[in-house]
């Protein structure tokens, strides 16, 4: 139960909702679920400053060593395909003197690191790569653990700083320095998951092309709202599938069993959250997100009460896919009531956001400027 703030998973949010006074139940029983992630909650808490730490040096270090940025920056949108996130050639120098003092530096990793996907992640990959350990009976050192989970960390906030620019809705100010810090991002993220051997990069590597795929869908869509569909939010949504999937076959060193039902688990448990982030951001930025599964249905329905119910489905259909993993884990597999604890967050993460929408009365709000959304910018 790790987020940006503490009100989602408070004791008065927890009872707002089934799931969480399942967790509450839990927690008063101290049930083996809720004890592990408890573990696995105080231990990313200590470990954080010190990734936090690892990430900055390496991007410094990347920053200001480098001869030739324009020539990195050019390299990196080729690869993307997406020329938005260019930094314009006369600008470049400028802003890498900006961020080659490490307390700007420090200010920009700190913004990018303040997301609820790398908050919630964090404590999971952790305990998946020590169950899998566990597993195979192999006693990596601490340094490996470590590289592996701080590579797909780092890649999973590179969507941050990506969809900041994308958007232009938010850090408006520092969306110059994101562009160039991205392709650095990328080769930390790269080099530290290169640790894990071939089949690690591989997996890497393929879910990385998949998440560009989603990213550019979503990116297409921004520009055309009126356009969305059932098919295209499939493949908007890609971007979770493959971050928060690659991620958790990785922390099995993609060798099987555990590659395939960790990918399963944590890629349909990304894309239920994907919806609680859908309805979480609504509320805070008093608008429907574009694209998003509450503007697909609010389109097709014209009713915005019934969009986000849909949602919250949408989110039931993909957590229980998610469960499906849960049946697919070995018997010897220790850590799998932390899996079941950690899907009982997911689950009220999304009721909690859906309940403030229905206590806030913002229905009402949405459906007024529906014509809004669907114009987009």
């Amino acid at each position: 139960m790790s987020t940006k703030d503490d009100v989602t998973f408070s004791k008065v949010a927890l009872m707002k909702t089934n799931s969480g006074k399942i967790i509450l139940k839990q927690v008063l029983l101290q049930e083996k679920g809720y004890k592990q992630y408890s573990k696995y909650k105080a231990y990313s808490e200590k470990e954080f400053p010190e990734f936090t730490k690892r990430f900055l040096l390496s991007l410094h270090e990347q920053i200001i060593s480098d001869q030739n940025p324009g020539s990195t920056m050019k390299k990196f949108v080729e690869e993307i395909g997406s020329p938005e996130l260019a930094l314009e050639e006369p600008k470049i120098q400028s802003v890498k003197s900006r961020l080659s003092k490490p307390e700007v530096l420090a200010d920009r990793v700190q913004r990018i690191l303040n997301s609820n996907f790398v908050k919630m992640t964090f404590p999971v990959l952790n305990a998946l790569f020590d169950g899998a350990s566990e597993y195979y009976k192999e006693n990596l050192p601490k340094d490996i653990k470590n590289s592996l989970i701080d590579g797909h960390i780092i890649a999973i906030d590179l969507s941050e700083p990506m969809d900041r620019i994308l958007d232009n809705d938010e850090d408006k100010e520092f969306l110059e320095d994101y562009k160039l810090m991205n392709p650095y991002i990328l080769e930390i993220a790269r080099q530290k998951i290169s640790v894990g051997g071939d089949a690690v990069v591989k997996a890497f590597e393929d879910g990385f092309k998949d998440a560009r795929i989603g990213q550019y869908i979503d990116y297409r869509l921004k520009t055309k709202p009126e356009s969305v569909s059932d098919e295209n939010m499939i493949g908007c949504y890609k971007k979770y599938r493959a971050v928060m999937g690659t991620a958790g076959r990785n922390m099995a060193l993609n060798m099987n069993p555990l590659n395939e039902i960790f990918h399963l688990g944590m890629a349909k448990a990304a894309e239920c959250a994907g919806c609680g982030n859908e309805m979480e951001d609504a509320i805070k930025n008093g608008a429907i997100k574009i694209p998003s599964w509450p503007l697909y249905y609010a389109i097709v329905t014209k009713d915005i009460e019934l969009a986000f119910e849909l949602t919250l489905r949408k989110g039931e259909i993909y957590l229980e896919e998610a469960k499906i993993a849960l049946n697919m884990i070995p018997p010897d597999l220790e850590i799998k009531p932390f899996l079941e604890f950690l899907f009982l967050t997911v689950s009220h993460y999304n009721q909690y956001w859906f309940n403030e929408m229905k206590r806030r009365d913002l229905f009402p709000y949405f459906q007024k400027n529906l014509s809004l959304s669907v114009r987009g910018p």
